[in-house]
């Protein structure tokens, strides 16, 4: 979560991610009606939040980051803010300042066809959501709209639920693999190593969040030692 502790930390982190074998950052934008977020993250973005961080604060942040690492960065964001920069503007300014790609969970695919054609226009990819739940006409429409990778939301939930070993996971990713040739990550409900070596033999790509926002905040001696973990277990 972008801005907690402060962007100053933020940005120490994003190296730290890149030193400890990170292939992605993802970058949270703090809002404050996070739907999709569990109370980790929601309490991050409040936390930045009080520390004034805000969409223009964050680009900022990615502009001076890219001045020392070419790792690729992924905004996560909710679509308010984004409306409110001015969708053209936002989507021009994110990839001037070095954004790779966007997640936007409360922006479906089928009620953003100026944002994917404009967004494709300046090489900015579009990331969107499959879930368990997911029909097979959402799961043909989000594959056709997403550049960068497909995010798998591994639960039907809140970011920081613990992960469902089931079966259904190896089922549904198959499914996926039908109608694209782009990456699959999961995401929501990795918390530990042995989640992360599970999920990187079905999948392209391991997204862990709320565990590390978790140690950011409550244990940051440690994280070092959890990245290199995590790290350990996907390869």
């Amino acid at each position: 979560m972008s801005g907690d502790p402060s962007l100053i930390k933020t940005k120490e982190t994003v190296l730290l991610f890149e030193e400890c074998g990170a292939d992605i950052v993802e970058l949270g934008v703090p809002f404050s009606d996070p739907l999709a977020d569990g109370p980790t993250i929601q309490r991050a973005a409040e936390r930045a939040l009080q520390n004034a961080t805000t969409l223009r604060t964050v680009l900022a942040l990615v502009s001076d980051l890219r001045r020392v690492t070419q790792i690729p960065l992924v905004l996560m964001t909710y679509y308010n803010p984004v409306f409110r920069y001015g969708t053209e503007d936002f989507i021009i300014n994110a990839r001037n300042a070095g954004i790779d790609g966007v997640i936007i969970p409360d922006l479906p695919p089928d009620e953003a066809g100026d944002f994917i054609r404009s967004s494709k226009n300046h090489s900015l990819d579009t990331i969107f959501l499959i879930a368990p739940t997911s029909t097979e006409k959402r799961i043909k429409r989000v594959t056709k709209a997403s550049r960068g990778f497909i995010y798998y939301v591994a639960i039907t939930g809140i970011t920081g639920a613990d992960l469902l070993l089931d079966g259904s996971m190896e089922i549904l990713i198959a499914h996926i693999r039908k109608y694209t040739e782009n990456p699959i990550a999961v995401g929501f409900g990795v918390s530990s190593p042995e989640d992360a070596a599970h999920v990187a033999k079905l999948a392209d790509a391991v997204i862990v969040g709320s565990a590390i926002v978790k140690r950011l905040h409550e244990n940051p001696d440690k994280l070092k030692d959890y990245l290199v973990g995590l790290r350990q277990a996907i390869r």
